[in-house]
């Protein structure tokens, strides 16, 4: 799952969402620098991904185009999944509406801004400018931000063409999402009470 999913599923903690924010920029295991509650968002959001990646349906989306963007696949899919959260946010939050809880934790992440990784540092001033989880509602939006990633990439991933396929395969991959997202909160409900 990519951002606006890790934020969704740990938003009842400004700590535990901070730590998941920040679990793809952490590596390795020595975390003695991070609060005790950040640390268990660091390991919700790698908890997350472990689930995600071994899941049975999150590995048929990924099959549907694995030939074509090969190692970048997953990553692709993340995305996807984040657009399929956002266009149905209602479905999945009846507590607030999209744009107020992306400014809640653009709000949270920059109060905490001086203890993010570096490579965090980095893309926040972009993301917010640029509005990237609310931006994933739109397909232009999820356009825009593979188009970004591909970029910064060190290697040809061809993610700059993947909204294409998101549009061929919408339906598919939509009835994917909605398959498989509950599972992943029961999962997260589970794991992380």
């Amino acid at each position: 799952m990519n951002f606006l999913a890790h934020g969704y599923l740990s938003r009842h903690s400004e700590s535990l969402l901070l730590g998941n924010f920040i679990g793809d920029f952490v590596k390795g295991r020595n975390m003695d620098h991070f609060a005790p509650e950040i640390v268990r968002g660091i390991r919700m959001h790698r908890n997350i991904d472990e689930f995600t990646d071994s899941h049975p349906v999150f590995i048929r989306s990924k099959n549907r185009i694995r030939e074509k963007y090969r190692h970048y696949t997953g990553v692709i899919i993340d995305v996807f999944y984040d657009h399929f959260l956002a266009a149905n946010w209602k479905d999945y939050n009846t507590e607030e509406d999209l744009p107020a809880f992306c400014d809640k934790l653009y709000n949270i992440i920059s109060v905490h801004y001086d203890m993010l990784p570096d490579a965090a540092k980095e893309i926040i001033p972009w993301m917010k400018k640029y509005n990237w989880l609310l931006n994933y509602a739109t397909i232009e939006g999820i356009d825009r931000s593979l188009k970004g990633m591909s970029r910064r990439t060190p290697f040809k991933s061809g993610m700059e063409y993947a909204s294409g396929d998101l549009r061929i395969f919408y339906r598919e991959f939509s009835e994917d999402f909605n398959e498989f997202f509950p599972d992943l909160m029961s999962h997260t409900r589970v794991a992380f009470p």
